[in-house]
């Protein structure tokens, strides 16, 4: 029955909705989305000059990019949470950040030395926050490196928090190779830092990772890891480990659940191979693979090019159809994952799998899926901008969501939203991250401990 469904919603909306994409991902006959839901009216531009699409892109990391860079918290060189966080820091984030960070450096908008000197500070912050067995809190005071607690029972090590620290530390690594002495001890820093994860003590001798530890509440939270979601990038680099691997069946039979992590369902004619129906919500696409390049990218599972891309033209392609008739959803007004929206923060999803869809559409969605949908991305880049640019753009970039069925737009930024824009618009102008973190042996080998090879035809 549910094979039936995205056809038979298909068939039901195609009445109804026109599809109108660009030809050319650089055209400037950009059309807003038309009023649709509730009677909204057609959208107005607001900023008439067109910008050519390098200038705009620009634009938009260098902004997005003063997040981690002029906000960060002074003392540990950490990103804030959310802007509104004070000397609260996140590990995710900072992980992000530090990515973002050397995006800035490519494109000239930072200088080297500052950035390495940065991530030095981070570095150096981090030796002495608190860890446990090896890995650090979801959230951080800055200004003392003390645990903060996350949830009630959270207020020890987060192993997903810390992969994505790590991720960004890897790339930093790799990125800062100049055979100079600042830059030597960074990278002797980083491998001291991250080979200090101890992946395997978070298995309790188990063919699973667990999420979780406290020094108060031990492994009380109970949560395994285990896919299709954002954290494939945890077990890849647990395997990666010189000091503390995990053996491969803890991938297997813990992440891959022994192959029921496989969907092989069709969305609106597009074949999703992992995951949830109708891909859940769009950061599953990005986190594990600011770094981890998914070009070619290969194991008994899943081809992780198709993976992100079909699960990103699914979200576009649910919002153009728009089942729930929300306002102003189109095929440039699109972008469901998790963010801030009008009644707290949630996940967002099509169909309600893994998150809902009240109307809220959140900019990182969109952006940070360029990579594999670059027309898409670029024509909700384009209504984000010239369309919504008084409600949406301030600071630090965009704000990090809006919904018009409630006429409501966040003055909230987060990190975990910020990062993936400035890295994953870099990585669909450059693949720079994906090129520096793939540099790294040690990746490579936990990539082939658990199975996955590179088709280096596929690469694009």
């Amino acid at each position: 029955m549910d094979r039936l469904i995205p056809t038979v919603l298909f068939l039901l909306t195609l009445v109804f909705v026109a599809c109108s994409k660009d030809d050319d991902v650089d055209n400037d006959n950009h059309q807003p989305p038309p009023g649709n839901g509730h009677g909204c009216p057609p959208l107005e531009r607001v900023i008439e000059e067109e910008l050519p699409l390098d200038e705009l892109l620009d634009l938009v990391q260098e902004q997005t990019l003063k997040y981690f860079w002029d906000f960060a918290e002074p003392n540990s060189g950490m990103a804030r949470e959310r802007n509104t966080s004070g000397n609260l820091v996140t590990s995710g984030g900072t992980g992000f950040g530090i990515m973002a960070l050397i995006a800035g450096v490519e494109r000239g908008f930072l200088e080297r030395e500052e950035v390495r000197d940065r991530v030095l500070q981070i570095g150096q912050f981090l030796e002495g926050a608190d860890r446990f067995h090896g890995a650090w809190a979801h959230w951080m005071d800055g200004t003392t490196g003390s645990a903060l607690p996350f949830s009630a029972k959270d207020d020890g090590g987060d192993l997903v928090e810390t992969a994505f620290l790590v991720q960004g530390l890897i790339a930093a690594r790799e990125y800062f190779h100049r055979d100079t002495p600042e830059e030597t001890e960074l990278r002797d820093l980083v491998d001291h830092l991250w080979h200090g994860v101890d992946w395997q003590w978070y298995t309790r001798g188990q063919n699973v990772l667990y999420w979780h530890w406290s020094p108060n509440y031990g492994f009380e939270m109970n949560m395994h890891i285990r896919g299709w979601n954002e954290a494939m990038i945890i077990y890849v680099l647990a395997a990666a480990s010189p000091t503390h691997p995990i053996d491969p069946q803890v991938y297997h039979q813990g992440w891959a659940r022994n192959g029921n992590i496989v969907n092989g369902n069709h969305y609106y004619y597009m074949e999703l191979p992992l995951g949830p129906h109708f891909g859940g919500p769009l950061f599953f696409a990005h986190y594990s693979f600011l770094g981890l390049d998914p070009r070619g990218l290969h194991d008994q599972y899943a081809d992780y090019w198709k993976q992100n891309r079909n699960h990103s033209l699914i979200n576009h392609r649910y919002c153009e159809l728009n089942p729930g008739n929300h306002c102003h959803y189109s095929d440039s007004l699109w972008g469901l994952t998790a963010s801030d929206d009008p009644f707290g923060y949630r996940a967002h999803a099509p169909h309600g799998y893994y998150g809902e869809d009240n109307g809220t559409i959140t900019p990182t969605a969109a952006l940070g899926s360029m990579p594999y949908t670059p027309e898409e991305s670029i024509s909700a880049l384009r209504t984000f901008y010239y369309y919504l640019y008084n409600d949406l753009w301030g600071p630090y970039g965009f704000y990090d969501a809006f919904n018009f069925d409630e006429n409501w737009f966040a003055d909230s930024y987060i990190a975990i939203d910020q990062g993936p824009i400035v890295v994953m618009i870099e990585n669909y102008r450059s693949g720079l991250l994906w090129d520096v973190f793939m540099k790294n042996e040690e990746v490579h080998t936990g990539l082939e401990r658990l199975g996955f090879y590179y088709d280096t035809s596929e690469k694009n």
